[in-house]
C-alpha cells in the first residue's frame, strides 16, 4: 500500500516504527545538495538498474521514499507495491519543502 504522507506524518510514523528505512531515489548530484538523514539511495533514473537495487531489499520493511518534489518518489512507491512490498510512504513536497534534519 503506497501512502502519499506530509512532513509531519513521516516524522511521526518514522519515531514509533522500527521497520522504518527511507529511501532517497534522487540522483548522485541532487544528493550532494543534501539529505534526509540515515537515508539509503536508489537513484529512480537508472531504470533497470533501479529495479535490481529494489530487489534487494527487504519488502517486509516500511519505506519512505523521497526525492526531490514528491513526483519520482510517487512513481517509485507504485513501482514498489507491484514488487511486492507492501508498504510504502512518499513523501508530499519531496525535499524541496522538507524543513526537518539535513544532512549537508
Amino acid at each position: 500500500m503506497a501512502e502519499d504522507i506530509t512532513q509531519e506524518e513521516w516524522e511521526d510514523l518514522i519515531a514509533k516504527d522500527d521497520k522504518a528505512v527511507i529511501l532517497d531515489v534522487r540522483t548522485e548530484e541532487e544528493v550532494e545538495d543534501g539529505y534526509i538523514p540515515n537515508m539509503i539511495n536508489i537513484d529512480i533514473r537508472l531504470g533497470q538498474g533501479f529495479l535490481d537495487e529494489i530487489n534487494k531489499l527487504d519488502t517486509s520493511k516500511n519505506y519512505y521514499v523521497y526525492c526531490r518534489s514528491g513526483a519520482r518518489s510517487a512513481q517509485a512507491c507504485t513501482l514498489m507495491g507491484q514488487m511486492g512490498f507492501d508498504t510504502t510512504y512518499n513523501l508530499i513536497g519531496g525535499f524541496m519543502n522538507w524543513d526537518g534534519e539535513v544532512v549537508e
